[in-house]
């Protein structure tokens, strides 16, 4: 069972016309190309006027936590530009749903939640005004908007491929986690009969908290142990904290030059529908919407009867065959 489909979130599940249904009014179907589809000029100019207003408000969002900046005027300018951007995506996400025949399948797709979590914190801030920080989540909406640019889209390509990775090794990291699990558990445990808490370790979870804290090199400080028995195990758990850091890099390391090794070949021909342009060498259909695409050897071009060299005359190739023998 899959437990985390990063590729379907991205890429195979991403809002198309079958799945929410483009509507039969001239200007909802006007209104969809625009806000859904990327490859019209309307499309694309909104796409990218919409990943200008998202980075903006996460400046905005990043500017008015800093205390220097968020006092006086320069605060109350801050929390218009926050609520005019809360305005303008909230004017967005009611777009998309009026512009399509299935809303709830918007409004239920990642995407879908994606673009609502991004307006509720500025909406949740009237009451609890700390909420507001989390508009941060917008940042997320950056990730649908990498195949506009051509600048990105090999990013958007390699991002899969870290996806894919670690989908195909999320069962190891478990197991590897559980062993890692049981190991704090009882050396947690252990330390906690070895110091006692005269020596800080006053129950059993705060030597799972010192042990998991040990073993992942991190080390706070607050909770050391003071035996000579008890710095030997913390020396034994520093020394297999090393061991822990190297085992899930080299698993996914390894499922990443599997996966290199053995994708196919990516062709660069664009749907004519939903103008998806990444397929394999031998797709003949659209991996997005099924619309049959150019096959690769369709976009040869055929030999023109001047490039082709001209076929030698039964005679000379007679005389040729005498004169070898």
């Amino acid at each position: 069972m899959r437990l985390f489909a990063f590729t379907a979130f991205f890429r195979d599940n991403y809002p198309s016309a079958e799945r929410l249904g483009v509507p039969v009014a001239r200007w909802r179907e006007s209104l969809y190309r625009t806000v859904f589809e990327t490859n019209t000029q309307m499309g694309k100019a909104f796409e990218r006027y919409l990943t200008l207003a998202i980075v903006l408000s996460l400046g905005v969002v990043i500017a008015h936590s800093v205390p220097a900046i968020s006092e006086g005027w320069r605060g109350t300018l801050l929390r218009s530009l926050e609520w005019v951007f809360t305005v303008a995506f909230t004017v967005e996400y009611l777009l998309r749903l009026v512009s399509v025949r299935k809303p709830w399948r918007y409004a239920l797709s990642f995407y879908g939640i994606v673009d609502l979590l991004a307006i509720v914190p500025a909406y949740l801030a009237i009451f609890f005004p700390e909420a507001q920080y989390l508009a941060a989540v917008r940042a997320l909406r950056l990730v649908r908007t990498f195949h506009i640019f051509p600048a990105l889209r090999g990013f958007l390509d390699e991002y899969l491929m870290l996806g894919r990775a670690l989908q195909s090794s999320m069962r190891k990291i478990f197991v590897f986690l559980s062993v890692v699990a049981v190991l704090v558990f009882v050396m947690g445990t252990l330390m906690f009969v070895i110091e006692g808490p005269e020596n800080g370790f006053t129950s059993v979870p705060t030597g799972i908290y010192w042990a998991i804290s040990t073993v992942t090199t991190v080390g706070y400080g607050d909770v050391t142990p003071a035996t000579s028995v008890g710095r030997f195990f913390a020396s034994v758990m520093m020394l297999l904290g090393w061991g822990v850091l190297a085992v899930p890099t080299g698993i996914v390391g390894a499922e990443i030059s599997r996966s290199t090794g053995t994708r196919a070949r990516m062709k660069g021909v664009e749907c004519r529908t939903c103008g998806e342009n990444r397929h394999e060498d031998d797709a003949r259909f659209c991996r997005r919407c099924g619309t049959r695409v150019l096959p690769l050897a369709a976009k040869v071009p055929p030999s023109t009867p001047s490039t082709m060299a001209p076929a030698a005359h039964p005679a000379a190739a007679t005389r040729a065959t005498a004169e070898i023998d």
